[in-house]
């Protein structure tokens, strides 16, 4: 998967062909199997493609691919349209549909989804002019499979507007831009931190828990607390609380007693 989105993403002036797509396809599956069932490899399916949904001996047909016998040709139509750089079509909603497109014609017998985002990938990364990725839609798409399948479901079953099918697009690529800059906040503020404390001596048992703290931390800081994630001693987790203190890095929470806990000093992050 990442040896196939990387070529997608570095690569993304090369043209779009049939033995580029059977190279990844090749990657998604180097034994030949997913799970326990035999895929053919780097080849067109043979055979029917439906997609399902509900429980099992209850399921419901989402859509149906079209026959095997039609791939080449349908392939050969899409690879034309995907390499067409005159066509005007904005490369942002030009993914949105080459998305679309894919994973209808559906020629692989497994991993259409993974590719259909690369490929997604691959235009946005032209859009941009840039092999740089800060988001991936591929993740973002991959976090919203339900709405994924409704909105296949709903172009293929409706007519051929695809305006909602874009908008679902549209939105996972916002939601994927919000996450690209939450994430890089979060870095450019941890190195503000430890650019801070650069010249504290700090021991290895006050790094490890203020790494932790600024990660996702679960509850309160307490001194029992730093005693079982450093395995040390109660007097020494307050030894090495109390020195954080003193040096202006943690500061005591409102609450007292066996309730005491600690806080890194904001104006630090």
């Amino acid at each position: 998967m990442v040896e196939m989105l990387l070529d997608a993403t570095r690569n993304y002036n090369d043209k779009l062909t049939k033995k580029r797509l059977f190279g990844w396809h090749s990657a998604l599956f180097p034994t030949g199997y997913s799970g326990l069932n035999h895929v053919t490899v780097g080849a067109w399916r043979k055979g029917p493609m439906q997609v399902l949904s509900g429980p099992y001996g209850r399921e419901r047909v989402l859509f149906e691919a079209p026959e095997a016998e039609r791939l080449e040709k349908e392939m050969s139509a899409f690879i034309k349209w995907f390499n067409n750089e005159n066509d005007g079509i904005d490369l942002v909603l030009k993914a949105g549909i080459a998305h679309l497109w894919f994973v209808t014609i559906h020629p692989f017998d497994d991993g259409n989804g993974r590719i259909a985002r690369a490929l997604a990938d691959m235009l946005l990364a032209r859009s941009e002019n840039s092999y740089q990725r800060f988001y991936s839609m591929s993740a973002q798409i991959r976090q919203g499979r339900d709405d994924y399948y409704n909105c296949l479901e709903a172009a293929q079953k409706g007519a051929l507007d695809i305006t909602e099918t874009l908008d679902w697009f549209l939105a996972c690529m916002d939601r994927a831009l919000d996450q690209a800059r939450d994430c890089l906040i979060n870095v450019l503020q941890k190195a503000k931190f430890w650019d801070s404390i650069a010249d504290q001596q700090l021991s290895e048992r006050q790094r490890k828990i203020i790494r932790m703290l600024l990660e996702d931390f679960k509850g309160n800081l307490t001194s029992s607390k730093w005693a079982k994630l450093c395995k040390c001693s109660q007097d020494t987790a307050n030894r090495d609380i109390n020195d954080l203190v003193k040096r202006g890095i943690l500061f005591k929470g409102p609450s007292g007693g066996r309730s005491t806990n600690y806080l890194l000093i904001k104006e630090l992050i």
